[in-house]
């Protein structure tokens, strides 16, 4: 059924750009908001602009430019939960989904 399958919209890296203030703390003072994706759909941006607009970034950063082993869950874990799903609408009905199976 529809609520059996949940695919990823892009790249989990989207999730991200809903938490700037996320990415700013976890890279400090050298991150470049400014580098990233402007006012968009998060769900809308193609994959690319995503891992370049990261990339740009976090090149001067102490940790390093991002890179997907080394930073996307330590990420992940610090993400506003309520501001990922207020910009996705794929995720929240991830998580209702999940939460209403977890009830029953």
């Amino acid at each position: 059924t529809d609520d059996q399958a949940h695919l990823m919209v892009q790249c989990m890296e989207a999730w991200f750009l809903a938490d700037k203030n996320c990415l700013a703390s976890f890279f400090g003072p050298d991150f470049k908001e400014k580098a990233l994706p402007g006012q968009f759909s998060i769900e809308d941006v193609p994959k690319k602009d995503i891992e370049n607009g990261l990339k740009m970034a976090t090149r001067q950063c102490g940790k390093g430019a991002y890179h997907k082993g080394n930073h996307s869950f330590e990420i992940l874990a610090e993400l506003n939960a309520e501001k990922v799903f207020a910009a996705s609408p794929h995720a929240k009905r991830l998580i209702n989904t999940l939460l209403d199976r977890t009830e029953h």
